[in-house]
């Protein structure tokens, strides 16, 4: 069985590599990960007894997988595509919090004019809560997740034009 630390430094190594596609296998345990335009994590361990395979189950996000035993699936739904359009995504997995507090405004909303500096949200990972930063400059045209909503590193947070 995988660590999750050990899952997040090989989605890190994939995602910074020139690579596509990545498969490995320990102890009876496989992980699959694909670099499409939308991501798809694939991960299963080996069944303990025999288990009759489920047909091929297509998506129109992702390219078809195959499914032989329960697994947690991860995906990003698809979302607004336009060239002008810049994602501020997620740097760690994490709760997404839009404001510092419960009772305070939310740090941006659609709209707003943003700058590299602007602080968007914060991220909450093991007690800590950490301030996202743009990175980009322009205006705020949609929020993609929820406030409380658990994210994923890279997951697209904002779009920016």
């Amino acid at each position: 069985m995988f660590k999750i630390q050990e899952v997040r430094e090989l989605i890190k190594l994939i995602d910074g590599s020139n690579i596509d596609e990545f498969e490995y296998e320990n102890d009876g345990a496989t992980i699959r990960m694909k670099k499409q335009a939308n991501t798809v994590v694939t991960y299963q361990e080996a069944p303990k007894q025999a288990v009759a395979v489920a047909p091929v189950v297509e998506e129109k996000v992702a390219a078809p997988v195959a499914v032989s035993a329960p697994q947690p699936q991860v995906e990003e739904a698809p979302k607004k595509e336009d060239a002008n359009l810049q994602k501020i995504t997620s740097p760690m997995v994490g709760t997404f919090y839009a404001s510092p507090s419960p009772d305070a405004a939310s740090y941006v909303n659609v709209g707003d004019r943003i700058n590299a500096e602007t602080v968007v949200c914060i991220v909450e990972a093991m007690k800590l809560f950490n301030e996202i930063e743009a990175e980009v400059t322009g205006e705020i045209v949609e929020v993609l997740v929820k406030n409380g909503q658990l994210v994923e590193y890279g997951q697209p947070l904002f779009l920016v034009k």
